[in-house]
């Protein structure tokens, strides 16, 4: 059979379909062996061979019980023109679906980890899908950042978490929640990460609220941090958008441990960090009026800044080091807040037992003045033990120790409760 026409027609639909003729051949060669074993009489061992001008022949053979042809011969069906009409387009068709499926598959699957832009196409309680173009991508509630409404026919970016292969095509898993997102955001914003000039050396998310990143600059002439926020903050918030207004907190990296857990708890500012390596904790200690800043809310901060840097921050206040070094164990103090005159940018402690706030200079006075009637007190017993042998009666030497200065408790704040 001599039907150049018919290979014509295979090598556009090949063309149109993005694969190589040679695999459509394949299929209507396939189709065609099976449609002949079908037929009455035919050879149990047989094969098809289609040249270039679409000549069709079929070859039966003959084998041996070890398997070995013995004999082959041309048995190339009279109504094959018949057959052909029956089987190439049912087995075209299916093919096509097979190399399309297999196709769209092999153009995601090396592309976990990377940013997709969909349309939204359809939104429920389960999933979310996402139109990519060839192919829809599946954003699973649990991917999801809780306060997002995702709104039909709104674009949107994700991350391509997981690509699997299915019966029905490639089914592409994609998040909003991973921190691989925040990357490759900043990877789109910032050329100096793309070049590989500033490296995203670590990221720590709660998404939906606040993000941290570290980052590390390869040229010393380039800022690192400066880089990733932008000219008057351009560039950090194309990333904030995206993310429907979540903060981000951009840190400089630094081998320095002591420094780099220091920078993680920004905005707070750090006194001192101490490392326990057998317990893994890095213990921080900040200004007083610092201390609910470092933690944060709900002690967001802290957490982020934990993760950001691999190592349990224990954060505290100067007054309670001081405390813990010298011994002290006193009474509980009053549970309460700092609040931040918005005004002002003065901090205030207000009791949760409502009595009198203070602010955060009347509470370092009387810290100090309490610090200073123990030094004052211990004065007077060392100058009491030096003086002369002359006997000093009991109650003498009780009259003539000065009385320590005392703060009230109440007005402080609690050392364990202290945001």
């Amino acid at each position: 059979m001599n039907s150049p026409e018919i290979m014509e027609a295979l090598q556009a639909l090949a063309a149109e379909k993005g694969m190589t003729t040679e695999v459509l051949l394949e299929a209507v060669a396939n189709g065609l062996e099976s449609a002949y074993k079908r037929r009455e009489g035919a050879a149990e061992q047989a094969y098809v061979i289609i040249d270039e001008s679409f000549n069709i022949t079929v070859y039966a053979q003959e084998v041996d019980e070890l398997g070995n042809v013995v004999r082959e011969w041309d048995d190339t069906p009279h109504d094959l023109g018949r057959i052909v009409a029956q089987t190439v387009r049912q087995v075209l068709n299916q093919r096509i679906r097979e190399v399309e499926r297999d196709m769209k598959y092999d153009e995601y699957a090396g592309r976990e980890g990377d940013i997709v832009t969909g349309i939204i196409q359809q939104n429920d309680a389960r999933y979310t899908l996402l139109d990519l173009g060839r192919v829809e991508a599946l954003l699973p509630q649990s991917e999801q950042v809780p306060y997002e409404r995702p709104e039909p026919n709104s674009r949107l970016k994700a991350y391509i978490v997981e690509v699997r292969k299915t019966a029905k095509g490639p089914q592409i898993v994609v998040s909003r929640t991973h921190p691989g997102l925040i990357r490759e955001l900043f990877k789109l914003e910032v050329p100096e990460i793309s070049d590989g000039v500033v490296e995203l050396k670590a990221c720590a998310r709660e998404p939906g609220h606040r993000t941290k990143i570290a980052v590390w600059s390869n040229d010393p002439n380039i800022d690192p941090v400066g880089a990733c926020v932008g000219a008057r903050g351009s560039r950090v918030r194309q990333v904030v958008n995206e993310l429907r207004g979540e903060k981000i907190d951009i840190v400089p990296f630094s081998d320095d441990l002591h420094d780099f857990v220091a920078k993680a708890l920004s905005p707070a500012r750090v006194r001192e960090v101490r490392f326990h390596s057998e317990e893994g904790v890095a213990e921080v200690v900040v200004p007083d009026h610092q201390l609910s800043l470092a933690i944060g809310r709900e002690g967001q901060n802290a957490r982020l800044a934990a993760r950001l840097t691999g190592w349990r921050i224990d954060i505290k206040s100067e007054t309670q080091i001081a405390e813990e070094e010298a011994g002290y164990s006193g009474e509980e103090w009053a549970e309460g807040e700092w609040v931040t005159n918005p005004d002002t940018g003065e901090q205030t402690w207000v009791p949760a037992d409502g009595s009198e706030a203070i602010t955060a200079g009347q509470w370092s006075e009387a810290v100090t003045e309490h610090q200073d009637g123990d030094e004052a007190g211990d004065a007077a017993q060392t100058s009491k033990t030096v003086q002369t042998n002359e006997a000093v009666p009991a109650d003498d030497a009780v009259a003539a120790a000065p009385a320590e200065a005392h703060t009230d408790p109440s007005t402080l704040p609690s050392d364990s409760t202290a945001p």
